[in-house]
């Protein structure tokens, strides 16, 4: 399938092997936000060169192929290793993933009230136990840790983008709108993307069973043409984690060109010293988020995470760049 468009802001699609691909034109934009969490600022222009990007995450059905081609076994299926988790209790060190569990009442912010890390738990039981993904294959594929990202990227030919090639896809062309789709988060009450909708995280107002992940392409695109990079899962980027952004260019000239996160050791989290575990940037919030608790439904917006954590509400995507 090809679909193209000579104007730079409407969608341009490209079918191959991999599945539908949009074309993102490369140009210089405001990344990150002053106005929101403190990892997102300063806000400082960055010059990003044009890629294509799959107009969805990748679904069950095409990680599926993936496995059945490969052979690939996820971290979440595999036993850790203690060496990597000193201090772990014996019992923990068995496959599994986190499952986020909806709590019926909290105390304070402690998130473990509802997230638990479920044995057995996986891609292809998303939920844990006796799940399955009957109904599910046209879903965000969820528990994949980085590597199972990257192992899948190879595999298609592609990459994992970096923060401000995944940012800039996700504005849409919009450049100084709150949202990816204007200043609204629910213009005229209509919900542009699967985002939490009640009180988090013991009240949903969704429909029964439909309060988690939803198949790719249930909103509406955005400008560009691509699906779901804001709600429903957050997804992969190739850059560890850094606490703040590079400061803005002191001249237009010195704006940095596809820009790299920070460094891998810089990375770690510092509140476990002793588990050398590099943390890379996500992006694009999940069904989880909610105004009254996290409010990253923002294309600036930004998360730290384990490389070899994997959880009920991540995902990924892959760019394919043009070769120069």
């Amino acid at each position: 399938m090809a679909l193209a468009y000579d104007t730079a802001h409407r969608p341009q699609r490209h079918g191959d092997d991999n599945g539908e691909l949009v074309w993102i034109p490369g140009r210089t934009f405001v990344m990150g936000s002053n106005e929101h969490y403190p990892e997102e600022a300063p806000a400082h222009p960055v010059t990003v060169d044009g890629f294509w990007i799959e107009a969805t995450p990748v679904t069950n059905r095409k990680f599926q192929e993936f496995v059945k081609a490969t052979g690939h076994v996820t971290l979440a299926e595999k036993t850790p290793d203690p060496k990597d988790y000193p201090g772990a209790l014996p019992n923990m060190l068995r496959a599994g993933s986190l499952v986020f569990t909806p709590p019926k009442s909290v105390t304070g912010t402690d998130i473990a009230q509802w997230w638990k890390f479920k044995f057995g738990a996986n891609w292809r039981r998303p939920y844990g136990g006796l799940s399955d993904l009957r109904g599910k294959l046209d879903h965000p594929v969820v528990h994949v840790a980085y590597c199972d990202a990257k192992a899948y990227a190879e595999w298609a030919g592609m990459d994992l983008p970096t923060e401000a090639e995944w940012e800039l896809a996700a504005r849409g062309g919009l450049d100084d709108t709150e949202f990816a789709w204007g200043d609204e988060l629910m213009p005229d009450g209509v919900a542009m993307a699967n985002t939490w909708q009640g009180t988090f995280p013991t009240h949903s107002t969704k429909p029964a069973g439909k309060d988690r992940t939803t198949p790719v392409r249930s909103f509406p695109p955005n400008g560009y043409g691509a699906y779901d990079l804001i709600g429903n899962v957050w997804e992969w980027t190739s850059d560890y984690w850094s606490t703040r952004h590079a400061e803005p260019a002191a001249k237009a000239c010195c704006i940095p060109e596809n820009p790299r996160g920070g460094g891998k050791e810089a990375s770690y989290d510092p509140n476990q010293p002793n588990i050398l575990i590099p943390r890379r940037v996500l992006k694009g919030g999940s069904h989880l988020c909610a105004p009254n608790y996290c409010r990253r439904y923002r294309p600036a917006a930004r998360h730290a995470e384990p490389e070899d954590t994997s959880t009920s509400h991540v995902g990924f995507r892959c760019i394919k760049r043009i070769a120069t």
